[in-house]
């Protein structure tokens, strides 16, 4: 059965008059996730989309202006969906269901085709660069994603190797970044390799604590399924039957990041993210990231994806930063 039958089956929305539609949710389950603890869910859903909204028994009523109530009815649909898929409706997911870039039948059910199950919670793609990305991960050998904080990239990806870890169709999951702050030179910082690595992985180790919790994540790390290292510990290496992840890829140079790619081996994925806006080497053209996606761009075995601002799934606030930091870049270059 479509996901799309599994929705029909699971409300029936008809329309009153010009500017208003009736809902209702057919299962109990599905109606009590959607509508959230003392209607929080249909509150918010209702100052998002500007409509006025009443609640009874299994039937939900939206008024506005007709454009309003249909992203009202969306959104439903979308949360319907979520339900369908993963038995949870999250505090994000709200705000996610209004998005324009999923308001539309087909996106809608597009975001939840690259699903990925961890024992925390389940992650569906955001936007439809996203989706390909998710996609991409899990197709091709290796993937190289740019764009500003916040898109995902670093999480999507940790989500998609340690998903395959868990469901045994790789060894280990490698985690590397180049120390720039450190000068990849890390011997005069105290403790094991680790402890001068960890604080420049902080980002990837809260992805995994939130996706698998700390407890399993740490035990993988003690066994060796998963490897902390600075890129520069790469050289040399063959890394086979693993999914190795390259983050802040904009401060390793070009050389670097060719040394990181040609280290695949049988069976192993390798991911390289950055964000060409956040280059940290003291001289900035010595970035290869920018240089690596213009060089490969032509394999088709390579995958690259460009986000930018729109899919950035932070606070609202962040899309509207990233948006003005680069209106002012372009009124600098003019």
């Amino acid at each position: 059965m479509s996901e799309i039958s599994k929705i029909e089956q699971s409300l029936i929305i008809k329309k009153i008059d010009s500017e208003t539609k009736s809902i209702q949710i057919i299962n109990n389950d599905i109606l009590i996730s959607v509508v959230g603890q003392f209607d929080q869910n249909l509150k918010q859903l209702s100052k998002l989309t500007n409509t006025n909204v009443f609640f009874r028994g299994n039937s939900i009523t939206c008024k506005g202006n007709a454009d309003n109530t249909v992203i009202f009815c969306k959104a439903i649909r979308f949360l319907v969906n979520k339900y369908l898929l993963t038995n949870i409706i999250e505090k994000e997911d709200i705000l996610l269901s209004v998005k324009k870039n999923i308001n539309s039948e087909e996106t809608n059910v597009k975001s939840f085709q690259q699903l990925i199950k961890t024992p925390r919670k389940s992650v569906i793609a955001r936007s439809e660069k996203q989706s390909n990305y998710i996609k991409a991960l899990k197709e091709n050998d290796i993937v190289i994603a740019l764009g500003p904080a916040g898109t995902g990239k670093s999480f999507l990806a940790v989500s998609v190797a340690v998903t395959l870890l868990m469901e045994k169709k790789i060894e280990r999951v490698i985690l590397s970044r180049p120390a720039v702050e450190a000068g990849e030179k890390l011997g005069f910082l105290p403790g094991d390799m680790k402890e001068k690595v960890d604080p420049y992985l902080r980002p990837l180790y809260d992805a995994l604590y939130e996706l698998f919790g700390a407890d399993k994540i740490d035990k993988k790390i003690e066994t060796g399924e998963i490897e902390i290292a600075p890129l520069a510990f790469m050289r040399g290496r063959t890394l086979k039957n693993c999914f190795a992840i390259l983050d802040e890829a904009q401060n390793a140079t070009e050389t670097q990041i060719k040394m990181f790619l040609t280290r695949i081996g049988e069976n192993s994925k390798l991911v390289v993210n950055g964000d060409p806006t956040q280059v940290d080497l003291i001289n900035k053209s010595f970035s290869g990231l920018i240089k690596s996606k213009n060089i490969l761009k032509k394999l088709n075995e390579i995958k690259i994806i460009e986000f930018d601002h729109h899919d950035v799934v932070r606070h609202p606030l962040v899309s509207k930063i990233i948006r003005a930091y680069q209106t002012k870049s372009t009124d600098d270059k003019n």
